[in-house]
């Protein structure tokens, strides 16, 4: 065996061990804060934890207010940030052209992706509560959660509908269909995955933001459930952040419990977006 081939061989094994090792170091700590939740937090999992109302200042009862209102927010932020940020990274994509004007909008989206969720909060509060006189309420924080989600959707969106392949559209074109059609019955098909990837990413980002709907409308404690988008309500990363920091005595294995419900919650729709993925592309 020559000495090149030893040498290929060697550089070979060597960046392979390196790439193994940062994907050990990647998962290990995602692996190790889900074993430790799960460790600490399952003791609290009950049917009463799970459907009842909490009472002694969270210290007794359930989380069920702040499961649902999560919910809520989930479906609330999903239904407003989704259709936006599709429809505009298909026109960023499909319509729009390459100016001046379209590298600043999409300097700006990238922008927007780092602004820190608490400028975000005021945002909402100074534009939603305040201005659109939503008051704190639970349409003012999923307009402000999405307002957060929008740049990751129309990110996620661009980069699925730019990897359909151009042949797609052009074959499409060339028998004479329309560029919405083709956009409609061909592209959005198959960047359906991606979409769903992002939107998934996106809502999950907003089930365990806590600054901004500290400000829109998140209570602690609540008698009821919220009846409309313009009643307040209970969720879990706010409620996990008040009892942890700010109720004396309270039962480590509660906070754990709830940490562990918020966990379950998020990976659920991440474990949903797999399987609508894959199911897609056997489809396909």
């Amino acid at each position: 065996m020559s000495t090149g081939t030893i040498s290929r061989q060697l550089s070979q094994r060597t960046a392979f061990s390196f790439i193994t090792a940062a994907a050990v170091i990647t998962v290990a700590p995602v692996f190790f804060i889900i074993v430790y939740t799960v460790i600490h937090g399952a003791g609290a999992i009950n049917w009463e934890f799970l459907v009842h109302f909490p009472s002694q200042a969270g210290r007794a009862g359930g989380i069920l207010p702040a499961i649902v209102g999560t919910f809520y927010l989930m479906i609330g932020t999903l239904l407003v940030a989704l259709p936006i940020g599709v429809l505009a990274g298909i026109y960023l994509t499909e319509y729009a052209r390459d100016n001046w004007l379209t590298r600043f909008i999409n300097l700006a989206i990238a922008n927007l992706a780092g602004v820190p969720s608490i400028v975000f909060g005021l945002f909402g509060l100074s534009v939603f509560v305040l201005a659109c006189h939503f008051g704190l309420s639970l349409l003012a924080a999923s307009l402000t959660l999405a307002a957060q989600a929008l740049a990751m959707v129309i990110t996620t969106s661009r980069e699925a509908i730019l990897a359909v392949p151009r042949e797609y559209r052009e074959g499409s074109l060339a028998i004479g269909v329309t560029r919405w059609q083709t956009i409609r019955h061909i592209v959005l098909p198959q960047a359906f995955p991606g979409v769903v990837t992002g939107a998934v990413l996106a809502i999950s980002r907003a089930a365990g933001e806590t600054a901004p709907i500290l400000v829109t409308g998140a209570a602690f404690l609540l008698p009821g459930l919220p009846n409309s988008p313009l009643d307040q309500f209970m969720a879990l990363p706010y409620h996990l952040y008040t009892v942890a920091a700010h109720v004396p005595n309270m039962p480590e294995t509660t906070v754990w419990g709830i940490a562990l419900v918020l966990l379950t919650v998020v990976l659920s729709f991440d474990i949903m977006a797999a399987v609508i993925r894959i199911k897609t592309r056997q489809r396909k």
